[in-house]
């Protein structure tokens, strides 16, 4: 698929590989760039324990691809719709993230490549680069760790694990003093009184 040309340069995606694009053309010049427009999906879930892309999902891509003096740099947007649960009640959260990505992919044999940790910037292989993994870890520092389905949500009720917001105003639990806790047993609930034991008769 060749995508939208810009300054003579066109990138193309190599068959089977969404993630990845061919810049054969630019041939290392400096300022030689090209727009990519293209929609790929998630090749796993991508996000946090919380909150994701989930598999399969469409993620949209914006990007600028530009030769510079060491590499290919990569920036733009990259958009995709969430889903996950609320960190307090565990109920549904649904959302979109739109992540600007900036990225440099170091020519072989650059000063870049030479004096960087092979971890610490990605490369361009064979006049390719790919962007999954470059895309991978920006959503997951974009997602919240703790996603909230609203601001106020008020969480569960700590004792029967019900969401507070689907309860009445005023939810409680009769609490026993856990010094007492042994003798609940021994509690009609009806009467308040010792079971087993009825009242004296009147004299």
């Amino acid at each position: 698929m060749v995508v939208t040309e810009k300054k003579g340069a066109s990138v193309r995606q190599p068959a089977g590989k969404p993630y990845v694009l061919d810049i054969a053309s630019f041939g290392r010049r400096p300022g030689t760039s090209a727009q990519v427009h293209r929609t790929v999906a998630a090749p796993d879930r991508l996000g946090v324990e919380m909150i994701a892309i989930e598999k399969g999902e469409e993620i949209d891509l914006d990007l600028q691809v530009q030769a510079v003096s060491e590499g290919v740099l990569v920036t733009g947007t990259v958009s995709a719709d969430t889903a996950g649960q609320c960190a307090r009640c565990l109920g549904p959260v649904d959302g979109a993230v739109n992540v600007f990505l900036t990225e440099l992919y170091a020519y072989p044999d650059s000063e870049t490549q030479r004096t960087t940790d092979e971890d610490e910037v990605f490369r361009v292989d064979d006049d390719m680069i790919d962007l999954e993994q470059a895309i991978v870890d920006a959503i997951g520092l974009e997602l919240p760790l703790s996603p909230t389905c609203r601001p106020d949500c008020p969480g569960l009720c700590p004792d029967c694990g019900e969401p507070l917001a689907d309860l009445e105003p005023g939810h409680a639990h009769d609490q026993i003093d856990p010094r007492w806790a042994g003798l609940a047993k021994y509690i009609d609930p009806d009467s308040a009184k010792p079971a087993g034991r009825p009242e004296a008769d009147a004299r």
